[in-house]
């Protein structure tokens, strides 16, 4: 594993010829956000040795290398999921591989089921922390040594400086934010009217199907990391919408233009 993540990050290193301040992933919907950005380079999935395809629909198949906000950005067009079959070890494969292209900072975006109260359909929420109900452990097997630790610090998923900024770009424009937990499920079905209530009952104020295994890797090799999610769809134990994953990618539009301002300021203002 550790030869196809080196051969990856030589074929991207040899075409970027740079080293980007960020990598960015974009979930469910959010593929807006990479309008943002001024392409330099665009390689498809397929055309990269070893990177696996996306089979979801809201999930473009590309990799983006350009600039953002006067920053040098790295933008995948679409994430890997561990209900489309694959093993978590390829769904990490991408922040394996930033990580030896040596970038530090790592932007992640999701689509979510709200179970907090207080949360409304196309609302942004900042992750702050996390709980992992995952039924496989991108962690678990032989510990790479030259990647990071065999246990990991994970007192501080979610980068608070990131937060801060992210926050401030929110205040500025008037828009408005949570910070909260979100709890990872398998998928893909969307939940029971009784899992929404367990969540809640667990803590978490949304639920989804990505993200932390993305999120403990990149710990596991010492990143900053951010997540920023859209509400798009809201449950409960006395609440039994029916959703779809129409219905999600049309909340994600509906807040798309708040998530990229948010976005494009942490970019900017983080060093």
């Amino acid at each position: 594993m550790l030869e196809k993540i080196k051969e990856t990050a030589s074929f991207i290193k040899n075409i970027i010829q740079d080293t980007p301040d960020f990598a960015i992933v974009l979930g469910s919907g959010l593929g807006k956000l990479q309008d943002e950005v001024q392409p330099i380079h665009v390689l498809e999935y397929k055309d990269i040795p070893n990177f696996p395809q996306t089979t979801v629909v809201g999930h473009g198949g590309q990799l983006i290398y350009g600039t953002l906000e006067g920053k040098k950005i790295l933008m995948m067009s679409g994430r890997f999921h561990y209900y489309e079959g694959y093993s978590m070890e390829t769904v990490v494969f991408p922040i394996r591989v930033f990580h030896v292209l040596g970038i530090k900072n790592l932007l992640l975006s999701n689509a979510s089921g709200g179970v907090n109260s207080n949360y409304q359909v196309a609302d942004i929420v900042i992750l702050k922390d996390h709980i992992n109900m995952m039924p496989e452990h991108p962690l678990r097997g032989r510990n790479i040594e030259e990647l990071g630790p065999r246990f990991v610090d994970m007192s501080e998923p979610y980068h608070k400086k990131m937060i801060a900024i992210a926050e401030k770009a929110a205040t500025e424009n008037n828009i408005k934010i949570h910070q909260g937990i979100y709890l990872g499920l398998q998928g893909p079905t969307f939940e029971t009217p009784a899992e929404y209530g367990m969540i809640k009952a667990m803590g978490a104020d949304m639920v989804g199907m990505s993200t932390i295994p993305e999120v403990i890797v990149a710990k596991h090799m010492d990143m900053d990391v951010f997540c920023i999610s859209v509400i798009t769809d809201l449950g409960g134990p006395d609440i039994s919408f029916a959703v779809s994953h129409e219905e999600v990618l049309n909340a994600a539009n509906k807040a798309m233009p708040n998530v990229i301002t948010v976005v494009k300021g942490l970019v900017k203002n983080y060093p």
